[in-house]
């Protein structure tokens, strides 16, 4: 597992309390893009947490950015993200 990746899960788990969490690195897909040149990476996450209770989709992903935070700045150049409450299905 890369660096980034333990750290995007670490932050996720601290922020949000997951009952799943997966967090793939889809950088290799990527390679020779423009928007990836500067070294950041390409993520798919996938999360299931309480705190998305009631929340419509943009307000899921604001909150996983939120949870990033920095990393969204420094580390990740794309961030796929299904999140949703316990019981959703996708």
């Amino acid at each position: 597992m890369s660096d980034r990746v333990g750290q995007i899960r670490a932050r996720l788990f601290v922020a949000l309390a997951p009952t799943e969490l997966i967090v793939e690195d889809e950088s290799h897909r990527h390679v020779g893009h423009a928007g990836a040149r500067d070294g950041r990476g390409h993520f798919r996450v996938q999360v299931v947490s309480a705190a998305f209770q009631g929340q419509p989709p943009l307000a899921r992903h604001r909150t996983v950015y939120a949870a990033l935070g920095d990393l969204m700045q420094t580390d990740i150049h794309a961030l796929t993200i299904d999140a949703r409450a316990p019981g959703e299905s996708r």
